[in-house]
This record gives C-alpha cells, structure tokens and sequence, in this order.
C-alpha cells in the first residue's frame, strides 16, 4: 500500500539507494528516474562556492531537469555536500583517493549538507536543507587498510568514502544530525511539503 495520492507517479531524480530506501520506508510509491547533468560543470559555471549553497543548486537542477521530461509530476531532486572546513569533497576514483579522504578526515569534524527541490511543470514548488556535523575517530592507516578491505567497491560510490547505513558507521565516533540528513535526504520537511499539498493519505 501506498500513502503517495498524486494525480501521477511521484518521481526521485536519483539512483541513490539510501534515498530510494528513505522514500520506500515511508509508504511512498515513486519512480527512480536519475537526472543526466554535469555537477561539476553547473558548479563551476555557477561560481557558487558555499557548500550549503552548491547542494541546494544541484538539488534544483535535477529535479527541473527531470521535470522538463515528466509533465505534471512532482519530482524531488537531492544533493548532499561534504566539507572539511574550506575543504569540499567529491566521490574518490579508486581507492588510493578513498584512502586519502578518509585519512583528511580522520580525527576530525566534518559537515554534510543535504538538500532537497520539489518541481513541478518546470517550476521549483519547494526548497529545503538541513546539515550534520559528524566526528570521525582518529584512524591509524592500518585501521583505514582494513575499512577499506571489508567494504570494497562501495567506498568509491559515496563522498567521503564511507557508507553510514553500511560498514561507514565503524569510523565515527559520533554524529549531530538527523538520520535522514546524513543520508541524503532530509525527510521530515519534504513529507510536511507534500501534505500541505494533499498529496499523502497521512
């Protein structure tokens, strides 16, 4: 059963398996359909530089992209930076770079700021975003070796190279933030959205 109410199909402009997880754990129906740009070129080309600032403008872009292609549904779009200080972060290539974020990241604080657009018919309904400050635990390089080691391929799928739903939790000696922050997909303000809009049962 669905709780979704939508006139049509609601749509997550995202591959994500976390943010389809979140989605799909709160009774929501919906398609996956990923939204085909350039974050890196649209970032540059924007001059944004505020990592708060570039989550949101991706979050935007995806959501219209897909909108463009998909009239009258309502798509979410969703980005999420990680910053170290002035430090921003893009998925590692290989492990050698996973290693490398892991290592800048060892002992320290650091902010993830997710950030979500709801767009319908081309136009941007609704913008929220929400930050998590999360501590990772001083790591020695053989620490990182075995991290590595036990999670594999997954540590080049995520910015920051780690997973927290996964075996990422193993690094962190604590978090401040929601849990649908951390993961990419702040949640609560988006459901409140789409009931103001009556478009859930709940």
């Amino acid at each position: 059963m669905t709780l979704w109410r939508g006139p049509k199909s609601l749509i997550l402009a995202s591959q994500s398996r976390a943010r389809k997880m979140l989605l799909a754990n709160a009774g929501l129906a919906f398609e996956a359909v990923p939204a085909e740009i350039d974050e890196r070129a649209i970032q540059q080309h924007s001059k944004v530089a505020a990592p708060d600032k570039i989550a949101g403008l991706l979050a935007r872009e995806k959501a219209l992209w897909v909108s463009q292609r998909r009239a009258g549904h309502y798509v979410i779009g969703a980005d999420q930076t990680l910053a170290l200080r002035d430090r921003l972060f893009n998925k590692p290539d290989n492990r050698a770079a996973a290693a490398e974020q892991i290592r800048a990241l060892s002992g320290q604080t650091h902010a993830l700021h997710s950030a979500i657009a709801v767009a319908l018919d081309r136009k941007v309904m609704f913008e929220a975003a929400a930050v998590a400050r999360m501590t990772m635990r001083s790591l020695s390089d053989a620490d990182i070796a075995a991290y590595l080691d036990a999670a594999g391929e997954t540590v080049t799928q995520s910015v920051g190279a780690y997973q927290l739903e996964g075996l990422g939790i193993h690094l962190f000696e604590r978090i401040e933030g929601d849990h649908f922050t951390v993961l990419g997909l702040p949640l609560l303000p988006l459901l409140d959205f789409l009931r103001s809009q009556h478009l859930l049962a709940l």
